[in-house]
């Protein structure tokens, strides 16, 4: 990261299956978001936090909201729990890459080393979204098994 003042987005999100499996809420990635922003010295401008929306597409109010921001130099760091909270998609996470990179703006992940400060960092970021959209993909085929099994044993669809 170059000398200027970081001006940070803290975004947070959970998904109400996210929220019941890893047990982290937006006040527990709230608090340690704002936490880290202090130990690396950035200032917070705002928390963007989409709650009970997967990230398996940029359909998000307070995501599309920070990337504004984003792009017209509000902020110029963005600062996630880890990678997976912004996006679980490999086609938007090279979108996200190519506005903050247009922006001068930083990725700075807490828990997955995921950032664009570095070529490492980059590079885990694309590792770690090419696992979230693996899990969303097997979580769809599972469920899709599980339609066609229930249909086949005559169970009516929850639908």
């Amino acid at each position: 990261m170059n000398n200027e003042k970081r001006i940070a987005g803290i975004y947070i999100r959970v998904s109400t299956l996210d929220q019941a499996r890893e047990g982290f809420s937006l006040g527990q990635q709230e608090e340690q978001l704002k936490a880290f922003c202090e130990r690396k010295g950035y200032e917070i401008y705002k928390v963007y936090a989409d709650e009970g929306i997967s990230a398996k597409n940029d359909k998000r109010p307070a995501y599309r909201e920070m990337l504004k921001d984003v792009k017209n130099g509000t902020i110029n760091v963005i600062v996630a729990f880890k990678m997976d909270r912004l996006t679980r998609s490999v086609y938007d996470v090279e979108k996200l890459m190519t506005v903050v990179d247009n922006a001068g703006c930083d990725i700075d992940c807490l828990n997955d080393s995921s950032n664009t400060t570095t070529s490492t960092g980059r590079l885990t970021l694309r590792i770690m979204t090419s696992v979230s959209q693996n899990e969303i993909e097997k979580c769809s085929e599972r469920t899709k098994f599980g339609m066609v099994g229930a249909i086949q044993a005559g169970q009516p669809s929850s639908t």
